[in-house]
């Protein structure tokens, strides 16, 4: 499994409906105020290349990893 994290506030809504019919999960991680909530978008690892090349056409800016992080590790990026 690959994650592609995915900052909520840089993404359409037509983006984000699109994404998410792409991947196997989408999961929200949500912060209070200074920080920016993050979507987690699941992907198989047969399926990650194809949903890789709809983000870059898109232009959406992203993360990829082979290991879903925790809140706390995203939290600390942000710092």
């Amino acid at each position: 499994m690959w994650y592609f994290i995915i900052q909520q506030n840089t993404l359409e809504r037509t983006q984000y409906q699109a994404i998410q019919k792409r991947a196997v999960l989408t999961e929200v991680e949500l912060f209070n105020e200074p920080y920016e909530n993050w979507y987690v978008f699941s992907v198989e690892k047969e399926d990650y290349q194809s949903f890789m090349n709809y983000l870059d056409r898109e232009g959406i800016s992203y993360e990829l990893v082979a290991s879903r992080p925790t809140r706390s590790e995203m939290l600390d990026k942000m710092r």
